[in-house]
């Protein structure tokens, strides 16, 4: 590219946590970075929106460095509908979510508000990548990783993507890792379990418990992947269409 490219980073664990932290310095190699985050934690918000309560979004500095940083009361994809709308004076060349602190490999991308935030980065015709590790922990090592969002952040710059596709890129807990494999979403889901409680009140209460269930034994995909030291790539559409059961559905008495 000619000049440096714009490039919005957000997440869903907040703006200091230390996997944005990682984000941002990556990006600040490659172009000119403006992040808006989550004033705090927003993990499994989805493509939560806020629409009955005020937004705010103030311009602060968590870190030395060239970006302009945002927090914002917001949930992931408020962030990205703010920047694209409120921020920023011009559409960026890139969006990047992340690094999340955990798994968003398989059907935690329908949960997760780090990929949401890239796929509305999608909606808006911003070609974007959520980029999670499958590390809980808030001091996980994030070092790794580095070369390879670097690489795979060039590449979409480089090659872009089609329209109303996102990379979903998880990476596992790893120091060093055999490659990277494009992938397709493994067929897993989660087999829920409710704690069920009574507070000191008599009130009954819920804590959501359960246990990940992956179904799928196939090479291809992104849990196989992971599971094998590989970083996972897989393109997520934002188009939930079934497209292969319209001329069915056509053959209904609807």
């Amino acid at each position: 590219m000619s000049k440096r490219p714009l490039i919005l980073v957000t997440n869903d664990d907040g703006i200091t946590a230390p996997g944005i932290r990682t984000l941002i310095s990556v990006m600040n190699e490659i172009g000119d970075v403006v992040v808006i985050a989550p004033d705090g934690p927003q993990s499994g918000m989805g493509h939560a929106v806020t629409i009955n309560e005020t937004l705010y979004c103030n311009e602060v500095k968590i870190d030395e460095g060239p970006q302009r940083e945002f927090k914002s009361s917001g949930t992931p994809a408020d962030c990205v509908k703010l920047a694209v709308s409120e921020v920023l004076d011009r559409k960026p060349d890139l969006c990047v979510s992340g690094i999340n602190h955990g798994s968003n490999s398989s059907i935690n991308v329908i949960y997760s508000g780090t990929m949401s935030a890239a796929v509305e980065a999608g909606v808006e015709g911003i070609p974007a990548i959520g980029f999670s590790l499958l590390d809980y922990s808030w001091n996980a090592n994030f070092k790794p990783l580095k070369e390879f969002i670097k690489k795979i952040a060039l590449n979409v710059l480089e090659n872009s993507l089609p329209d109303g596709v996102v990379l979903n890129v998880n990476f596992p807990k790893s120091e060093t890792f055999k490659g990277i494999k494009v992938c397709r979403q493994a067929r897993a889901n989660w087999v829920e379990e409710f704690d069920k409680r009574t507070n000191p009140q008599g009130r009954t209460y819920y804590w959501l418990t359960g246990k990940f269930v992956n179904m799928d034994k196939g090479e291809d995909t992104d849990e196989w992947a992971l599971a094998n030291n590989y970083i996972s790539v897989v393109p997520v559409q934002f188009d939930l269409t079934a497209h292969h059961f319209i001329q069915k559905l056509n053959n209904w008495n609807l």
